[in-house]
Parts: C-alpha cells; structure tokens; sequence
C-alpha cells in the first residue's frame, strides 16, 4: 500500500504508477499537432509536450519546462523566464518545504 501522498502531485504520481495507461504516440494526434497563437512549440525540435507526457512531468515542473523552452521565441522572453522561475518556487515550497 502506498504512503499517503504530501501533495496533490504526488497523489497524481501514486495514481499513475498504480493504473497501467495506454500509450499514445503523441506525433499522430491531431490536436498535437496545431497550436493556437503562434509556432514557439511547433519550431522546437522535441515539443514540451511530447516531453512533459513522456516523463510524466507535474503541472508545476511542466509549465517551468514549457516557459524555459519559449523564453526566446515569443514576446517578452523576461517574462516567460519570471514564470519559470515562480514554477520552481511553488514545487520548492510544496514538495521541500522552503519559502
């Protein structure tokens, strides 16, 4: 039996590793295969979300990958860079307990 979870991410990763999920092969879906406002995904050589699923990333950890991969290409590259950097704060804060 699993310990209980400290955080909601960690409930997702006990919930994962108990169920077995069908594997997609995220190049051939559709909706991966669009985006909406611009190309800054679609021009990286390995989409966020291809390795965000594949490495079965948090939401926090996730949108701190997907901010450092865009900081370049899109608008204000400080800004994306801020959010990044507000991401790593919060999984500081919920999973190791600093502030």
């Amino acid at each position: 039996m699993a310990s209980e979870p400290k955080s909601m991410d960690e409930a997702i990763r006990q919930t994962v590793q108990q169920k077995e999920f069908k594997k997609t092969d995220m190049k051939k879906l559709a909706a991966r295969n669009k985006q909406v406002g611009g190309n800054h995904y679609k021009d990286c050589k390995i989409q966020p979300i291809d390795f965000i699923m594949e490495n079965n990333l948090t939401f926090c950890e996730g949108n701190a990958l997907k901010y450092i991969t865009r900081h370049r290409r899109k608008g204000d590259g400080a800004k994306d860079i801020h959010k990044a950097i507000h991401y790593l704060e919060m999984i500081l804060e919920v999973e190791y307990g600093e502030e």
